[in-house]
């Protein structure tokens, strides 16, 4: 395909593209976005007719594919009785259930789930329960956490405090990187990989650990810091460091929740539980927006008393929404009743050897999978947006991330659909203009 003239674009576009600030968009030179009109199953649709396969599920949310029955009739019965009411001082039958499965799901005795509408929201919560966790205790201090290099936590300001994405420890570099005299200073650190690493970070939380309000880290994957993986060792042995030091552990589990990974969770494949773990994107499959942080028994406790000022003080207004309840526990029933892990399961098979065959491509700096994810490391990507437009024009939807071409399909993606995304990077890669 070739992008749309003026002409051909609908109505509604050409008369609000102007009123709409896109994300991590310079408008002022950035090629107009792509019209879509409609999805079904793992392609989008554009105003044009030109349907494309994506090959990132709205990043990485829409784990069941588009427009999937069984969540569009749980979620049409919810409008029609009750699309949204305060949780302040209410509770309905959607927020109690999902709490409860959700209760049962994750490992340990993560029990008590408090619901946002975003992921990065979320990650504050976190930040906010644990540091009150320790003042409860009447423990002063504990006001800084420990984030690793190449994490991504969110864009809203405490999150980005704890994030690198794209940065190194040296410099003030990443996306961030406008706010870096704005934000809270944290410990920024780099993911000990080596056992000489391991006990370097040991020692640094033995030496600060009355300083430290937390750990925060994303298990296995760092997402959009660069897709970096890392292994379920290292991710014991930092749950196990922040035992023996007395540190909360809090894992952000946004993009490697339900599934991702090859788990239903990321932390199940080191047998770990942390103390608070964030919940997103997929929590919904890619219909409404809607985040959980859900804490243990030990911090929930911090928070009992008889003293008001010991609550935790937090309420976004559509926490628990109802219709966004609706379309979590529709897709924990498709979870618990369809082999979504073994869909997973065969994608990463097919990733691991279609892939394989860039490792050898010039520009190519390695080649990895992990369960629905696919990698494919470039030295550099010079025009990520101009790459963009390349897929669009081979039929795929795939958004180049940094130096990084990388699928995260819909786990109902079919075997010719999945070629068809590897057979565009294909030309694209092997493309001389």
């Amino acid at each position: 395909m070739t992008s749309p003239s003026v002409k051909d674009l609908p109505d509604w576009f050409r008369e609000g593209y102007g009123n709409v600030w896109l994300p991590y968009t310079q408008m002022q030179t950035a090629e107009d976005a792509l019209p879509v009109v409609g999805t079904e199953g793992v392609t989008l649709e554009l105003a044009d007719g030109t349907k494309l396969i994506d090959g990132v599920a709205s990043w990485w949310t829409a784990c069941h594919g588009y427009n999937n029955p069984r969540m569009q009739e749980q979620m049409i019965a919810q409008v029609k009785n009750m699309s949204h009411v305060m949780l302040g001082g209410l509770l309905h039958e959607g927020a109690a259930t999902l709490a409860r499965r959700l209760a049962d799901l994750l490992p340990g005795d993560l029990n008590h789930v408090f619901f946002s509408e975003s992921g990065s929201v979320s990650v504050e919560i976190a930040l906010k329960m644990a540091v009150q966790y320790w003042m409860n205790k009447g423990e002063t201090g504990h006001q800084r956490f420990v984030c690793f290099q190449s994490g991504y936590h969110g864009d809203t300001t405490a999150a980005m405090s704890v994030s690198n994405s794209g940065g190194d420890l040296e410099n003030e570099g990443g996306m961030h990187k406008a706010f870096s005299g704005f934000l809270q200073q944290q410990f920024l650190r780099p993911l000990p990989e080596t056992p000489t690493e391991m006990a370097e970070f040991d020692a640094f939380l033995a030496a600060h650990k009355d300083d430290i309000a937390g750990v925060v880290m994303e298990p296995l994957i760092q997402g959009a810091g660069g897709m970096k993986f890392h292994g379920a060792d290292i991710l014991a042995e930092i749950s196990a460091s922040c035992a023996r030091h007395d540190v909360l552990l809090i894992l952000d589990e946004i993009f490697t929740g339900f599934g991702r990974t090859g788990t239903m969770f990321a932390c199940e494949q080191a047998g770990i539980t942390p103390d608070i773990i964030c919940l997103g994107k997929a929590l919904t499959a890619g219909t409404v927006a809607m985040a959980a942080t859900v804490a243990t028994d030990k911090v929930y406790g911090a928070f009992l008393s008889d003293d008001p000022d010991k609550a935790f003080m937090h309420g976004p207004t559509y926490m628990a929404n109802p219709l966004a309840c609706a379309a979590a526990n529709a897709s924990l029933d498709i979870f618990r009743d369809e082999p979504v892990l073994e869909q997973v399961k065969r994608i990463e098979g097919h990733l691991n050897q279609s892939l394989e065959q860039f490792r050898e491509l010039p520009g190519v700096v390695d080649v990895r999978v992990k369960g629905a994810v696919g990698v494919i490391q470039m030295k550099e990507i010079k025009d990520p947006a101009a790459m963009r437009a390349r897929f669009a024009r081979e039929g795929v939807w795939i958004r180049p991330l940094g130096d990084v071409i990388y699928l995260t399909p819909s786990f109902t993606i079919e075997s010719h659909e999945l070629a068809a995304l590897t057979q565009a990077i294909d030309k694209v890669l092997n493309s001389a203009d």
